[in-house]
């Protein structure tokens, strides 16, 4: 069963939503702690967080949202942009995260990433791919490597990484559906992979297709800001109680 897990982007401590990565077209949502208890009132258990100012300055910024969303709550967290250093790790775990999401850092320095993941095991780090046309995009999306999707899944998973969250920035925020495709192919070729699909999400039956394809997680937007997703229909199908 697909585990549905939502997300708080967060600008100047405020829950954002972008379109395509896109930091001109952004649009408040309102106080990232109120939303994560109510997530967690609902029934979900996980919460995706993005620290959209650490990713753009290339240093985590929003660490004392990450703190109080964990002090008010119990929901596993994890925890992403900015991640450059142990010490911004240190900092996240501390902070209350479960997991840490390691985007940018994951392309320009995967000997520190390989560290990290002996250190504090495959289970706490997560390896971020942010995708467009084919090649992985670092600094909050404002940049493109020339690393491959292809590429970077290969050397990640051969060297024990298990979790990954793929990213298509084509339709992230756009709630046009996710890249079910990629999803699929991602999975056919690494049956084992923790994948955590992401972007472009607008329903349940986007969601129940991501199942199909054999995708273990994804990650939802928009789709709840905006409303297309019924929440407490999502947690009865893909969460039920224990």
């Amino acid at each position: 069963m697909i585990e549905p897990i939502p997300a708080i982007d967060i600008i100047a401590g405020r829950c954002v939503r972008l379109t395509q990565g896109d930091y001109d077209t952004q649009k408040a949502y309102g106080d990232p702690v109120a939303l994560a208890c109510e997530f967690e009132q609902t029934g979900f258990r996980r919460l995706h967080i993005v620290d959209l100012d650490g990713a753009k300055c290339r240093h985590v910024v929003n660490l004392a949202v990450l703190q109080a969303i964990t002090a008010h709550t119990k929901l596993t967290v994890d925890f992403g942009g900015g991640v450059k250093s142990k010490d911004d790790i240190r900092h996240v775990f501390d902070s209350g995260a479960a997991m840490v999401t390691l985007g940018s850092v994951a392309v320009t320095d995967p000997d520190a990433c390989l560290e990290w993941l002996h250190t504090y095991g495959t289970e706490r780090i997560i390896l971020g791919a942010d995708v467009r046309n084919g090649f992985i995009s670092i600094n909050g999306w404002l940049k493109e490597s020339t690393v491959t999707l292809d590429n970077f899944l290969e050397n990640y998973l051969q060297a024990g990484a298990c979790h990954i969250l793929c990213t298509d920035i084509s339709r992230d925020g756009t709630l046009q559906g996710p890249a079910t495709q990629l999803y699929a192919q991602v999975m056919k070729k690494h049956p084992g992979c923790r994948l955590i699909a992401s972007g472009g999400v607008r329903s349940i039956a986007d969601i129940e297709a991501l199942e199909q394809a054999g995708v273990p997680a994804v990650v939802i937007g928009k789709a709840i800001y905006e409303g297309t997703i019924n929440l407490k229909e999502l947690v009865q199908r893909c969460l039920p109680k224990e």
